[in-house]
């Protein structure tokens, strides 16, 4: 599992970055930062941000059988070194407003390890297939700022992929939330029948990527230009 060097407990290394104000109605969040092991030192406190959003939405308010790092923090063992994370920033670039967990399939991932019955033809691996994991908005932002951070990232996670020759991804979803997933307008197949889990139906999901896929949802969304940040201060030169 990768280190985020929290520390003892209630000691964080930064101010209630967490619980800052989300960004006024109207202004539209930065663009998304690639996170990864060559970088991450750098996004030390917006990656806690994100660790506690995580903690807030999906063990406090779903209630998902997760566990949290001293109370604060949802942590696990996929958060590793070779663990992607795009995040959006607000326009100061310090403060977490959405973020998004990328994992390579060729190695151990939430879907092959623990979930493999959701796939009725194997799970799809290979160095061209990211799994999709963790997708996260922070609390108390509006349902219309909300939306436009998951547009932001939806956009980042398809110049990722088409950045680093990535043709597919695989995710979970509860049905509930199928919906939601398929009005991004990706391009989407179901990997195998739902799932009953605990009373929950939950099914996997292969995303099929492409430049046209990108074109079609920046003109859709009037969201033209880059929604991933790369540069070589900031954000990483490779994964």
């Amino acid at each position: 599992m990768q280190s985020i060097e929290i520390g003892r407990k209630g000691q964080t290394g930064w101010k209630g970055s967490h619980a800052a104000p989300p960004f006024a109605t109207g202004t539209p969040p930065a663009a998304a930062r690639l996170v990864s092991r060559h970088n991450r030192d750098i996004f030390r406190e917006q990656r806690l941000q994100m660790h506690a959003a995580r903690k807030q939405v999906f063990v406090d308010q779903l209630h998902w059988n997760l566990q949290a790092s001293e109370g604060l923090y949802e942590l696990d063992e996929y958060d590793r070194d070779d663990s992607i994370y795009l995040i959006v920033v607000d326009a100061s670039g310090s403060g977490h407003l959405g973020s998004v967990r990328l994992l390579p399939t060729d190695g151990p991932h939430l879907l092959a390890d623990k979930f493999a019955g959701l796939c009725a033809a194997g799970v799809p691996r290979g160095p061209d297939i990211f799994e999709i994991t963790r997708l996260v908005t922070r609390p108390g932002l509006s349902r219309d700022e909300a939306m436009r951070v998951r547009r932001l990232l939806s956009l980042a996670i398809i110049e990722f992929a088409l950045a680093h020759r990535v043709r597919h991804f695989t995710m979970m979803t509860h049905m509930t939330f199928l919906a939601s997933v398929l009005a991004v307008g990706w391009d989407c197949e179901p990997l195998g029948l739902p799932v009953d889990m605990d009373g929950v139906a939950v099914a996997a999901l292969r995303i099929d990527v492409d430049a046209a896929t990108l074109g079609r949802l920046q003109a859709e969304w009037n969201l033209i230009g880059p929604a991933l940040a790369f540069d070589l201060t900031q954000s990483a030169v490779s994964v």
